[in-house]
């Protein structure tokens, strides 16, 4: 969502103006487990235009392009906002290891450990998802503001 009042850098609906973001529970859980279990980056952005009602969506950033942008960001007008989703979780816990499965369950069989590190995965999932902090410092232009988060889902 964004303020009333004129046009920043940005121009008509600028960044500068957003005062809250909307993210899905299962999207912060998916792009944290993401950037936890590989050397991915992944992210939740903004895209512009900027406008009242905006979600910020998975992305994978394109570590290929020499200055990470993928195809639909350019230099013509605002920045997309990437949001780290270790930012939007209090207290990330860490992630359930399959070799600490194995070492907790020795007795286990190869499908009973399975079962027991999805379990134990789920259950971080289902962590994340209720530990959505409500505000988020973004990166906006040259400058960091606060900005309400609402989790939806």
């Amino acid at each position: 969502m964004t303020e009333g009042g004129s046009d920043g850098p940005g121009g008509a609906g600028g960044a500068d103006r957003i005062r809250s973001i909307a993210v899905h529970r299962e999207d912060v859980a998916s792009a944290l487990e993401a950037t936890l279990r590989s050397d991915r980056d992944v992210v939740l952005r903004v895209t512009p235009p900027f406008s009242r009602r905006m979600r910020a969506r998975l992305h994978a950033v394109d570590a290929d392009a020499p200055d990470g942008r993928g195809a639909s960001e350019s230099d013509d007008g605002p920045a997309p906002i990437r949001v780290d989703p270790r930012d939007l979780v209090a207290d990330v816990p860490p992630y359930p290891e399959v070799d600490e499965t194995a070492s907790d369950h020795p007795d286990a069989d190869i499908e009973r450990r399975r079962e027991l590190h999805e379990a134990a995965v789920e259950s971080w999932r289902e962590r994340v998802r209720e530990s959505i902090v409500s505000v988020v410092e973004v990166a906006v232009g040259d400058t960091t503001r606060e900005v309400d988060v609402t989790a939806l889902g």
